[in-house]
């Protein structure tokens, strides 16, 4: 699915960026270049955190690039080139990974917290914010995202784009193919197991 920018609780194009979404629609090579320059670092990033490794992110940017490149001509500039393009890198990545699953989604079970027969936490709980908090901070960030990536798939996917993108619920099902109850229900597990895998880390680090 590609985004052609026509929301309405997005700013606009700037002057600067019509230009050059003119430029493209007109084919002109350096338009291309300058596109590139201007964003592929900040959709790497986003791909980064939505698959394994640097050779597949590089493809998701790549793919991306592509998709905006044949569907510039229906970018009518009600939204932010960069956020058009952002929605187009998510959803390229998400095409990514479901390209690739072949084999069952690993359980969440070992990473939820552990009760004690008497209904209590098995361990001592600490305090701490939520992801999105988190990995605003420079001395947590890297452990946040480390422990996201321990996520199975199908979970880590819904936490990225409820929290980390900001997506709603019912986009989050409609990008995923997902009831809205299934997206909720993963959204709560995958929170649970990210603050079992953080808490220890955390606690040990003093924060």
């Amino acid at each position: 699915m590609t985004d052609t920018g026509a929301g309405t609780d997005t700013p606009a194009a700037t002057p600067d960026e019509s230009s050059l979404v003119q430029a493209l629609k007109a084919g002109d090579p350096a338009a291309f270049e300058t596109l590139v320059r201007l964003h592929g670092g900040r959709m790497l990033s986003v791909a980064r955190r939505f698959v394994a490794n640097e050779e597949d992110a590089r493809d998701v940017v790549q793919d991306a690039f592509v998709s905006a490149f044949r569907s510039i001509d229906r970018f009518e500039g009600q939204a932010k080139l960069s956020t058009w393009l952002h929605r187009i890198t998510v959803n390229t990545a998400l095409m990514k990974l479901r390209s690739r699953r072949r084999r069952p989604e690993e359980s969440i079970e070992p990473l939820l917290p552990a009760f004690a027969e008497d209904g209590h936490h098995a361990a001592p709980i600490v305090e701490w914010p939520e992801a999105e908090d988190l990995l605003h901070r420079k001395q947590t960030a890297a452990r946040v995202r480390a422990a996201i990536d321990r996520l199975p798939e199908g979970y880590r996917t819904v936490l990225l784009l409820r929290d980390i993108e900001e997506l709603t619920t019912e986009e989050t099902a409609r990008m995923l193919d997902l009831t809205i109850n299934a997206v909720k229900i993963r959204l709560h597990r995958a929170r649970l197991a990210l603050r079992t895998l953080l808490d220890a880390d955390l606690h040990e680090a003093g924060e």
